[in-house]
């Protein structure tokens, strides 16, 4: 049990603190895993930043993901669901749209102008609050490795095992400080899993000490 994210990411970061991380970069998914994150970057002195990813869910389906988009106009697609499952084109290309806006929405007011860090031959370690199911980060390692990090780390304070099963199929590693069998919602592991609003995540990464704007690669 954690008392809120921020222990979560204190006690997350002293697991990964005795390794090597080189210029790894630590990317939260928003909103709930950016406080665990910002934790995480501070104990392992490394920059930090988000990682805006929205789901594409199959159309009258929502909760089956048939796809993400990322930000540099990434967007991935599963030809395998899609082969099980036709979606007409028009039916995809609107719920693109839909998610494009959100997405938009959330990368201009977590960052305003800045662009993001460049994951470009790096390690990049992707932190969420809890995964349940593993859905939305199996979307963000498709993301990262879109934008070619060399490598995919995958931590979290806890995890569900078959959810850990399935991401170690895409990320070259996953680290959960528990994995209990009855994981149940992420929200049960903790006495305080109040819901994390926009101005927190903007906050965290314009207050982090090392992730500054001026060190980021773009426009």
């Amino acid at each position: 049990m954690f008392r809120d994210r921020a222990d979560a990411g204190r006690r997350l970061g002293a697991h990964l603190e005795d390794r090597d991380w080189g210029d790894a970069i630590v990317a939260g998914l928003p909103r709930g895993g950016v406080p665990v994150a910002s934790e995480v970057a501070k104990a392992l002195g490394l920059p930090l930043d988000v990682l805006v990813v929205r789901k594409l869910g199959y159309p009258g389906h929502p909760e089956l993901a048939i796809g993400a988009i990322g930000e540099q106009g990434v967007h991935v697609v599963n030809e395998d669901l899609l082969r099980r499952y036709p979606v007409p084109l028009g039916a995809l290309e609107s719920v693109e749209r839909r998610e494009r806006v959100e997405l938009d929405r959330r990368i201009a007011v977590y960052r305003g102008s800045a662009a993001p860090l460049d994951v470009t031959g790096r390690t990049a370690i992707l932190i969420d609050d809890g995964i349940a199911t593993g859905s939305t980060m199996l979307a963000a390692i498709e993301v990262v490795r879109c934008l070619d990090a060399a490598t995919v780390v995958v931590a979290t304070p806890v995890a569900a095992p078959e959810a850990v099963q399935r991401l170690e199929r895409r990320a070259d590693e996953v680290i959960a400080l528990a994995a209990p069998r009855a994981m149940g919602a992420v929200g049960l592991h903790y006495d305080d899993f109040t819901q994390t609003d926009d101005h927190t995540v903007a906050r965290l990464l314009h207050e982090h000490p090392i992730g500054d704007r001026g060190s980021r690669t773009g426009p």
